[in-house]
């Protein structure tokens, strides 16, 4: 638990410092945010706003994560470094992104067939990567479908190497959900940083759990099959820790964006620690919020293809009720109640499997 709190500190610490420091950074360097034309007219004013923050975001994870591990002599595991990994590798793509759009000047950074082959790659690694590491029989990542542990759907129901074909394809079908999801609901100061503080600090709880309820030291029938479960929660603290820092300075009015660079760590972060913690389909209630933005985005853009109508002023559906001529921070205080009361079903209802003793 020692590494769970340095962790979540230091990342917070250095989400607040760092933070201030890259604003000044950004701004000597002119790297500020473009805005769409066609976008809420009360967005051009952000225009020029320093964006890619979201590299601190990252900064703070890792760094708090390492100092979190130094100070406690703990190694690393496989499943807290396999999360690193899939949030650094896609916030790579997203930084390649936000530069793209700096360096031109414009609002679009890269083609969709590029950014999605960088996401796939970084995925595909992760996704087999985490087949592997066996520790007492239990790998990073389960071959089995899971809710809040793992289900009877298993997709090595045909042997081991279909199954590996199986769950890459699954899992960059997580990882796509949960990255996109996050960069859709990133539209609104704040919005978005503060729902991720509200789900990655569920995963604190959800690790820590499992890990007093966990298989290799508890042998009860409730008991969890997670292979680093306290890791994880380390991992979850210091993403946590270093969104509240960066919220600061994210707050109505921005000083800063997070830009691509840390929607789409963010989201693989998300995902990395819902394989992990076999809570693959949980996930949907916790991060409901990022599912109801994505939702109105594929309604929007089905509707308007099948009948040639919009259902929505605009989607994602944070803009619509900017249309309907809701303040920005009132749309960002509302969504954080929706995304809050998403995080507490969901805890609920892990909680409540647990009681019960399964589903």
């Amino acid at each position: 638990m020692k590494a769970v709190l340095i962790g979540a500190s230091i990342a917070l610490v250095i989400g607040l410092v760092g933070t201030r420091w890259f604003i000044g950074f950004v701004v000597r360097h002119g790297y500020g945010q473009f805005v769409r034309d066609d976008g809420p007219t009360s967005h051009h004013t952000k225009r020029g706003t320093p964006t890619m923050g979201g590299a601190i975001i990252i900064a703070g994870s890792v760094l708090g994560y390492g100092i979190a591990h130094l100070i406690t002599w703990d190694a690393p595991t496989a499943s807290g470094l396999l999360v690193l990994f899939l949030m650094v590798g896609l916030g790579l793509v997203g930084f390649l992104d936000d530069w793209t759009k700096i360096s031109r000047q414009r609002s679009l950074g890269l083609r969709s067939w590029e950014k999605l082959i960088g996401q796939t790659l970084v995925a595909v690694i992760f996704a087999v990567l985490a087949t592997k590491f066996s520790r007492g029989g239990i790998t990073p990542a389960s071959y089995h479908i899971s809710f809040v542990r793992d289900t009877w759907v298993n997709l090595a129901f045909r042997g081991t190497a279909l199954a590996v074909v199986l769950f890459v394809i699954w899992a960059n079908l997580m990882i796509a959900g949960t990255s996109n999801g996050v960069n859709l609901t990133d539209g609104l100061d704040g919005l978005a940083t503060g729902a991720c503080v509200m789900v990655f600090g569920a995963y604190v709880l959800i690790s820590v759990w499992q890990s007093n309820q966990n298989c290799q030291y508890n042998f009860s029938s409730k008991c969890y099959d997670v292979r680093d479960p306290l890791d994880l929660a380390v991992v979850a603290a210091c993403v946590m820790g270093a969104c509240f820092g960066f919220l600061w300075w994210n707050a109505s009015p921005a000083k800063i964006f997070m830009g691509d660079t840390g929607s789409l760590a963010l989201g693989g972060a998300l995902a990395g620690l819902a394989i992990t913690t076999r809570t693959e389909l949980l996930v949907v209630i916790l991060g409901g919020i990022f599912v109801l933005e994505t939702l109105s985005v594929m309604l929007q853009v089905g509707s308007f293809k099948l009948r040639g109508k919009r259902v929505l002023r605009m989607a994602p559906i944070h803009h619509h009720f900017e249309l309907l001529g809701w303040e920005q921070i009132t749309v960002t205080i509302r969504f954080w109640i929706i995304a809050g009361l998403c995080v507490a079903a969901g805890l609920a209802i892990f909680y409540a499997e647990w009681v019960v003793g399964g589903v």
